[in-house]
């Protein structure tokens, strides 16, 4: 019986400007889907798992648009609900040199951040569910969004769904109403069973502290502050990022678990970048994947680093690569074509 997944937060349109052009250079724009949630259902289904989105799209053709997509790829989308409104859009461009990359929102009065919270009947929508996945995004849409994450959790706790949750701390969508982060955060993770975060995101749920100069250590400590103030948490990853240049960064990937185990794993070159959005939803979908599988605790977070890695190499939200292919990369397989 296969495991089940359900993720809950909003479609998006992706505006990309063409290239590295600044945005509206020229008269062109790159459209992809996407949604921090909606990118980890795509990859789990890519993986071969029973994957799950729930949302609200605004009727007409982009929520449609934004529905297909995600079907395409073998995404279950019957509890995508349709109301009136407009679509969640954002704008990329795609940083040079000593430019770096830029995302602009534009989803203030969407179709979702606006969904009255009892459209959700969690109780239904979370029937047969191993899992609910949820990010730090969606509650800092608004009080609305907010109040369903809050509840899917709750729910999910009553029923025994396991609770993953990305940390994905968006300031500029918080910045844009009084949401009291902190406080919901911490609502939130009361509830989670396993957090992908870093050490500046559990900064921010508990207030910051000193910390130790070694990245890894820095997790290490945010884990065990976490573990202490959430006592259903079990897991916590984060992925560890050097910047040496827009196209260029050093990946690696630190996990922790309650009783205090550290596992690190190697750190890769990734050069060239092709597109880094996505990355952090493509090493949780990896990590969860390497779980649900029953893979030991160091393969599963090699496996999210793979699939993390994998994704700077694909353009678009969307990391489109199957097990086989993550499992080639964690063995290095090398570079030769495969026919």
């Amino acid at each position: 019986m296969s495991t089940r997944i359900v993720c809950f937060g909003e479609l998006l349109l992706r505006l990309g400007a063409p290239g590295r052009q600044l945005l509206l250079q020229s008269p062109n724009l790159e459209v992809h889907c996407g949604g921090a949630e909606a990118n980890v259902a795509v990859s789990l289904a890519l993986f071969g798992h029973d994957a799950a989105v729930v949302s609200t799209v605004p009727e007409g053709p982009l929520g449609a648009a934004a529905v297909g997509e995600l079907r395409r790829h073998g995404v279950d989308v019957r509890h995508v609900g349709r109301r009136a409104g407009r679509m969640g859009l954002y704008y990329l461009v795609t940083g040079a040199i000593h430019r770096p990359s830029e995302v602009i929102y534009d989803r203030v009065g969407s179709a979702f951040a606006l969904a009255d919270p009892v459209v959700y009947e969690w109780d239904t929508l979370l029937a047969g569910a191993d899992w609910l996945h949820l990010s730090g995004v969606t509650p800092a849409l608004g009080a609305s969004a907010a109040a369903a994450t809050l509840q899917a959790a709750e729910a999910a706790t009553r029923l025994g769904v396991r609770v993953s949750f990305d940390g994905n701390y968006r300031s500029k969508l918080w910045e844009a109403w009084d949401g009291q982060p902190a406080q919901r955060l911490q609502a939130l993770l009361a509830h989670c069973d396993v957090l992908f975060a870093s050490d500046r995101d559990i900064g921010v749920i508990l207030g910051d502290v000193v910390q130790p100069e070694d990245p890894a250590a820095r997790i290490a400590a945010a884990a065990a502050r976490a573990f202490a103030a959430f006592p259903r948490l079990q897991l916590m990853a984060s992925t560890l990022r050097t910047q040496r240049n827009v196209d260029h960064h050093a990946l690696s990937a630190v996990l922790v678990d309650r009783a205090g185990a550290v596992h690190q794993t190697t750190v890769y070159e990734v050069i060239p970048i092709v597109d880094r959005i996505g990355t952090g939803d493509a090493f949780a979908a990896g990590v969860l994947h390497g779980l649900i599988a029953g893979q030991e605790l160091a393969h599963a977070l090699h496996f999210g680093l793979g699939a993390a890695c994998l994704k700077h190499s694909i353009p678009g939200d969307f990391n489109r690569v199957g097990v086989g292919d993550v499992e080639a990369f964690v063995a290095d397989q090398g570079f030769h074509v495969r026919r």
